[in-house]
């Protein structure tokens, strides 16, 4: 669909969610690239995969592969639910 100039009013609320260190170290590069909140970026995301599309270009792909090794995110999609929390 195309892309509408018209603004959307929205609420945004504060989210009280842990997320892998990794990851977020991953997120928050991609989106001061996009220069873009972690909020904003994480909106960006959700939407474009409840439609079943990526919200990356071909050349976002290639920056997000090179973060991912510098901060040693080396798991993939189907790996979170291996994860288990390590205790403090």
């Amino acid at each position: 669909p195309p892309m509408s100039s018209k603004k959307i009013n929205i609420e945004r609320v504060q989210l009280g969610a842990r997320v892998e260190k990794k990851l977020v170290k991953v997120l928050k590069a991609i989106a001061e690239t996009g220069d873009m909140t972690l909020g904003e970026l994480l909106e960006d995301i959700v939407l474009h995969s409840f439609e079943g599309v990526s919200t990356f270009p071909e050349e976002a792909q290639k920056k997000i592969i090179l973060l991912r090794e510098v901060y040693g995110l080396n798991y993939k999609a189907h790996d979170s639910y291996k994860f288990s929390e390590a205790k403090t």
